[in-house]
């Protein structure tokens, strides 16, 4: 008998095909998956909110004669020399050896043509990157590969790493093809090792260690440097509290859909909360302590245009931070290296092995073949224009809201399109005045 559209036998949703073959690869092998990315997975994000412009209830400012400002100032509650940028987006850390070197010049090239500050991430402080970036955050890992007191001094600001979204209470992995003689002797590691740092940090136990390590970090750099502290989105309240009184400057705030060079895929799907989530219990922390803009919140994990920055602005967030955007405007994930990936098993857009070190962009890699693949001049010229195009577009946002700087965005210009996310925003559902959980409703 002829089947038709209603006999077609039907797959499981529980048991996908993708499900199938990850139980398949598991059985065969024994070994975890490993992939970098942030979470694949759709949940609640900046896509679910939309801004409520101006009409006659509020007036819009006009795009070509009023200014609408973006600068931002990080770190003024104790640091003698707070860190002042043009723009409310920054670059997240991403370590050498996750890296290649060219990669990390080009994101100091790209940031400081932006006028905006990157970050070390693990591994330490490279020369490319510290030649070519006006502004520098340091970042203190668990790990304390390649740190030094020297160094900390040469940064402009030190970010205590205690999670990051798409791995909260896990850490890192860098594979042994990676390390390379440069990477291991930045990290004093034997080459060809595989190396998976700390997911904690090895000389405090609770945040009374935390302001400790604070204060010793201020002496060592002669109170100068603000001192961020990096949480994942796990309890986002909670820790931001801790964070502000154990003496932060600066808290930020990754969410799930936040990158990562390596870590297990499980992880990565299962363990944190989305952005969105995360974004107004920070806040509401910050200002039940009397420190709202004060202390400045920074948030990642998963922004991609000018709209999720002027969101999370909204949303009370002070500046963004940006790392998987960022490598895409280096480079990465160019259709044009889409045989190479397929070659890889994988395709143009997917590719997220980054820690086999075959990346065929060269980003993601210290195979010095692939490397001279890079221009990390004309990337960073890439990662500039990006960097441009985000704030125009965050700032013709605000001028549509009647905003003179992206800063005096706010929640009430914003309405959510579905329950959850009005929910995690905490603003009304679009055509309602409704707010779910506000009120016990």
């Amino acid at each position: 008998m002829e089947q038709t559209p209603q006999t077609l036998p039907r797959g499981s949703w529980t048991f996908s095909n993708e499900t199938n073959a990850e139980i398949r690869r598991a059985a065969a092998t024994g070994i975890y998956d490993i992939r970098g990315g942030g979470a694949k997975r759709r949940v609640p994000h900046f896509d679910d909110l939309l801004f409520l412009g101006a009409s006659i209830s509020r007036y819009p400012l006009e795009g070509y004669r009023e200014k609408c400002e973006t600068s931002v100032v990080l770190g003024a509650r104790f640091a003698k020399k707070p860190i002042e940028l043009k723009i409310p987006i920054t670059i997240a850390g991403m370590s050498f050896g996750s890296l290649s070197g060219p990669a990390k010049e080009a994101l100091g090239r790209g940031a400081t043509m932006a006028g905006t500050s990157t970050t070390t991430g693990d591994g330490g402080m490279t020369e490319e990157e510290r030649g070519h970036s006006r502004t520098l955050v340091y970042q203190y890992l668990p790990s304390r590969y390649g740190m030094n007191p020297d160094d900390l001094r040469r940064a402009d600001a030190i970010e205590i790493v205690i999670g990051q979204g798409a791995k909260p209470g896990g850490g890192g992995m860098l594979l042994g093809q990676k390390i390379t003689e440069r990477v291991a002797g930045m990290r004093d590691l034997p080459v060809g090792i595989d190396q998976r740092s700390a997911c904690r940090h090895p000389d405090w136990t609770g945040p009374d260690d935390l302001e400790i390590k604070i204060l010793e970090l201020r002496e060592i750099t002669g109170w100068e440097k603000p001192i961020y502290v990096k949480i994942g989105g796990a309890r986002p309240y909670y820790d931001t509290a801790l964070a502000v009184k154990a003496g932060a400057d600066v808290v930020v705030l990754d969410g799930m859909q936040g990158g990562t060079a390596a870590t297990q895929d499980v992880f990565i799907e299962h363990v944190g909360q989305p952005t969105l989530a995360c974004i107004r219990p920070a806040v509401q922390a910050l200002q039940d302590l009397g420190m709202h803009r004060q202390v400045q919140l920074i948030v990642s994990g998963g922004i991609r245009t000018g709209a999720d920055v002027a969101k999370a602005l909204a949303l009370g967030a002070d500046a963004v931070s940006i790392g998987t955007a960022a490598l895409v405007a280096l480079g990465d994930n160019d259709p044009k290296w889409e045989a190479e990936y397929q070659k890889l098993g994988t395709t143009a857009g997917a590719y997220d092995d980054w820690h086999e070190g075959r990346d065929p962009a060269g980003i993601t890699t210290q195979d010095p073949e692939l490397m001279k693949r890079f221009d990390p001049i004309d990337a960073g010229r890439r990662l500039r224009n990006y960097l441009s195009v985000l704030t125009l577009e965050c700032q013709t946002i605000a001028r549509a809201c009647g905003k003179s700087h992206v800063h005096n965005l706010e929640p009430e210009d914003l309405c959510a399109l579905t329950i959850e996310a009005a929910a995690m925003a905490q603003v009304p559902l679009a055509g309602t005045n409704w707010i779910p959980g506000r009120n016990g409703l």
